[in-house]
């Protein structure tokens, strides 16, 4: 056994070991630590991220594994996540998404900040995701394949699982929120797009753009797990109203926030209803 496989495996044991009596997740989500998204959700119990043998924290990364219920469904949550800018590697951040298929999760559900570049988009709307562009220069399968975990060239023409995807659309429709239907560009972050930058994306066929989703999405096809992407529009990045935005850095934070805030609302009424219909 590789030791690759070796640090999954051990990390699924472990996690395995706190799972409250008859727990059984099909359904993963992996949000940031500080998304107030999960208010219909009755949590059990959880686990600090750091006391995961395997999942190679240190600074890297903070969180939580929720073990959650959703109505009927038991859920396995990522409070949290590894970025690739606080120098985890993408090996690390695909540990983490490997150590949940070995824990029986079959959905995988991404929820992360994004900017959007599609004018017809708005601060505080949540943005479902179909397919993706991938110009962080770096990806979790870079290096020797572990056969066990999948193929070495895995096909990501359905990255975006469409069933999936056409479920959630279904969901959106039902409850008659804005489905603002996107193309993610990532990129590593942590500073902001140039307005050459953002115009770019937009020219080369992106909707919104964030630091998070790519690697995991990466990680999750090429292990079988099913995937769909969800993004909380926080940022505005359409290059011309860019060049007019006069707000300091307060302001723009300040703002940032109150649509977060705006997004998250959104997205709590409506996570138990896409796990129940996915």
């Amino acid at each position: 056994m590789s030791e690759q496989l070796d640090n999954i495996k051990t990390s699924a044991e472990f996690i395995k070991s706190k799972f409250p009596k008859n727990f059984k997740p099909l359904t993963g989500i992996i949000s940031e630590n500080n998304f107030n998204i999960f208010g219909e959700f009755k949590v059990f119990s959880e686990t600090d991220f750091s006391d995961i043998p395997g999942f190679n924290i240190s600074k890297k990364g903070q969180g939580k594994v929720l073990f959650a219920r959703s109505k009927n469904a038991d859920v396995l949550i990522y409070k949290g996540r590894l970025h690739y800018y606080d120098d985890a590697s993408m090996r690390d951040i695909g540990h983490t998404v490997y150590t949940m298929k070995y824990l029986g999760v079959k959905k995988l559900i991404s929820v992360d900040e994004v900017g959007h570049l599609n004018p017809r988009y708005n601060c505080g709307e949540i943005a479902l995701i179909y397919d993706h562009i991938n110009l962080t220069g770096d990806n979790p399968l870079i290096g020797r394949n572990e056969d066990e975990l999948g193929l070495r060239f895995p096909d990501m023409s359905n990255a975006y699982n469409k069933d999936l995807h056409d479920k959630v659309y279904k969901v959106l429709q039902e409850k008659q929120i804005k489905i603002n239907d996107a193309v993610y560009l990532g990129i590593t972050g942590p500073q902001s797009e140039t307005e050459a930058e953002a115009r770019f994306y937009r020219d080369i066929g992106a909707d919104v753009v964030g630091y998070s989703m790519v690697s995991e999405n990466i990680a999750s096809v090429h292990c079988g797990m099913k995937f769909t992407g969800i993004g909380l529009i926080t940022r505005e990045l359409v290059a011309d109203v860019m060049l007019e935005d006069d707000r300091d850095e307060k302001e723009k934070g300040k703002d940032q926030k109150e649509s977060l805030k705006k997004a998250e609302k959104t997205l709590n009424k409506l996570l138990e209803n896409i796990i129940k219909n996915i």
